[in-house]
């Protein structure tokens, strides 16, 4: 069964670190904790993965971020990055090719992907759901370090 991980990008980014970082991949970009562990969770779990951001939709982690943002799904002042956008990501970078997609982010990013993903028959898993950020670290960080996945 084939697998790609929808890892949520996260608000803090290598900008508000280092404000001379410059154009940065996007997979080193979010620097968050919740980021790091659903990137290695991805990266040990899945056989590809991608990052749902709210301003660009899905990227590919070797795709070029060149400054800050902050732009979200819970905010639509922010213009968030919109569903039929996504829906023609799916098709356009054939995302829909798995047989199964793992959303790894809060219950924002798990709708944007169900309602991505609608027209496939990509079934749509969400192991964190429901759960704290707290929570969501302590599974993804426990799954890497044990080798089981969610």
């Amino acid at each position: 069964m084939s697998t790609l991980a929808v890892v949520a990008c996260g608000s803090k980014k290598i900008w508000d670190v280092d404000k001379l970082a410059g154009p940065t991949p996007a997979r080193a970009a979010y620097i968050g904790t919740l980021f790091k562990l659903s990137r290695a969770y991805a990266e040990r779990f899945a056989d590809s993965w991608v990052i749902l951001s709210a301003k660009y939709g899905f990227a590919e982690p070797h795709s070029i971020r060149l400054a800050n943002y902050n732009v979200t799904f819970s905010k639509k002042s922010t213009n968030p990055v919109q569903l039929d956008t996504l829906r023609a990501q799916v098709r356009e970078m054939h995302l829909d090719r798995f047989d199964q997609v793992i959303v790894l982010g809060g219950a924002r990013y798990v709708r944007m992907v169900e309602e991505s993903f609608t027209s496939s028959s990509t079934a749509v898993r969400a192991p964190l759901k429901g759960l704290g950020i707290g929570q969501m670290q302590s599974r993804l960080k426990q799954a890497v370090a044990t080798e089981s996945p969610l």
